[in-house]
């Protein structure tokens, strides 16, 4: 009997119609306000950091149109359009210079190359984000600019005009100079600052921050002590030879 008793109420409990189940209610897009990281208000919002402002001054005419200084606090884009062409002048400059510091390496150098290959940098966005956060404070508080200037005139400086390529004509192969264009500039230019700063902080007590604040003030300044206004000088010296 208390079987049978069983079995019907578990029919019943089947038989029973249960209660529509509430659908979760959509959730409404959010505004670029309702994103803002904390600590960050209205005012400041489209100032790298908080505290510095996008409007400088780019003096080469060629390099305005790559030289994005879109309005960002934190330039964090993640690449969503990599795979368009030209992309790269979609992308904030300072973020740029981020990846091309996640680029890795540890400043050791084998046969004059420096190893690239590895290092405690590789894919860490955010620590390269502090890094550059805290070399723009020790420029601003050394020299009282905007960090973002001297970013723009170090780049400006440390971008190389001419290059070389290998031809060949007949049997012969020579080298012979040829025009850069403004995006590939600027790539080098960023590659040559980034290589710069992890060069600086090899087995030294400088840190980072301090190599990368260094290099970006020297080659705002066109000193020939800048790591990357001796490559340009090198190129722009190779490239008049092979006139």
């Amino acid at each position: 009997m208390i079987i049978m008793a069983d079995v019907e109420t578990v029919a019943a409990d089947q038989t029973r119609k249960r209660a529509p189940r509430r659908q979760p209610k959509a959730d409404a897009p959010r505004s670029a306000a309702s994103v803002r990281p904390s600590g960050l208000s209205t005012s400041n919002f489209d100032m790298l950091f908080g505290k510095y402002s996008y409007d400088v001054e780019i003096k080469d005419p060629s390099m305005r149109s790559y030289i994005n200084l879109k309005r960002l606090a934190y330039p964090l884009t993640f690449r969503s359009n990599s795979k368009k062409m030209f992309s790269k002048r979609e992308i904030n400059v300072v973020e740029r210079l981020m990846n091309s510091l996640m680029r890795g390496g540890t400043g050791k150098k084998v046969g004059g190359h420096v190893i690239r290959t590895e290092g405690r940098l590789q894919g860490k966005k955010v620590t390269v984000m502090h890094i550059v956060e805290n070399a723009f404070v020790i420029i601003e508080r050394k020299t009282g600019t905007n960090p973002v200037q001297i970013l723009v005139t170090a780049l400006e400086n440390s971008a190389p005009i001419e290059d070389t390529t290998r031809i060949r004509q007949g049997g012969t192969v020579s080298t012979v100079s040829v025009d850069m264009s403004a995006s590939r500039r600027l790539d080098i230019a960023l590659k040559n600052v980034a290589l710069a700063s992890i060069i600086g902080a090899f087995r030294k007590r400088k840190s980072i921050s301090e190599a990368l604040a260094d290099e970006l003030m020297m080659a705002a300044n066109n000193d020939i002590n800048s790591y990357a206004i001796k490559i340009k000088n090198d190129k722009d010296r190779m490239a008049r030879s092979a006139r």
